[in-house]
């Protein structure tokens, strides 16, 4: 029981902080987040022998901690609790980039409108940085599966940018410099 503890405690102490994070950026107020996150670690208190070791460990709590967020949104509008969260976010990530030549507005507004699993993908490359790997483990799914399912969430991305008439220059890039792939 110690070791499990001492485990539990070192894996908590490791991806806290990215958990957290991930949550924060998906719910509408911190006390939702914080549920979030409380609960993630719940389950992987209850779930310990499951509990994969190293790296694989925050690929697992972020799988948990999707799988809570999507319990959490059962029976609201995803749409509307995420629009304003990637307002705020849109404006943290790019709004100090003066030389970006982006329409901030208008990508936030495209971005809502793709569909829940083309911004999931997008987000866990952008906003968590995730490879696609790591991504496949969170998901469930193949490597391969990711690669298409990134490929094509870009294209439509891009796609409905264009049709939008939003430009940005070459050189500017939609994912800061630091997460980028």
């Amino acid at each position: 029981m110690n070791s499990e503890r001492a485990r539990f405690e070192a894996v908590y102490r490791e991806t806290y902080g990215r958990i957290t994070a991930y949550a924060v950026r998906r719910c509408n107020s911190p006390q939702d987040a914080a549920d979030v996150v409380a609960e993630t670690f719940s389950i992987a208190w209850r779930r310990m022998r499951e509990l994969p070791d190293g790296e694989e460990a925050a690929l697992w709590l972020y799988g948990v901690a999707r799988k809570v967020l999507a319990n959490h949104y059962r029976g609201e509008n995803r749409r509307q609790a995420r629009s304003v969260e990637l307002d705020a976010e849109m404006a943290d990530l790019y709004g100090a980039s003066p030389d970006s030549g982006v329409e901030l507005k208008a990508i936030a507004q495209i971005f809502r409108t793709l569909s829940d699993d083309d911004r999931e993908v997008l987000s866990l490359v952008a906003w968590e940085g995730l490879d696609r790997q790591e991504i496949a483990a969170v998901l469930g799914l193949s490597r391969n599966a990711v690669r298409i399912r990134l490929h094509r969430a870009r294209r439509r991305f891009a796609r409905a940018l264009a049709e939008a008439d939003v430009r940005f220059m070459a050189e500017s890039r939609l994912i800061p410099a630091e997460r980028s792939l």
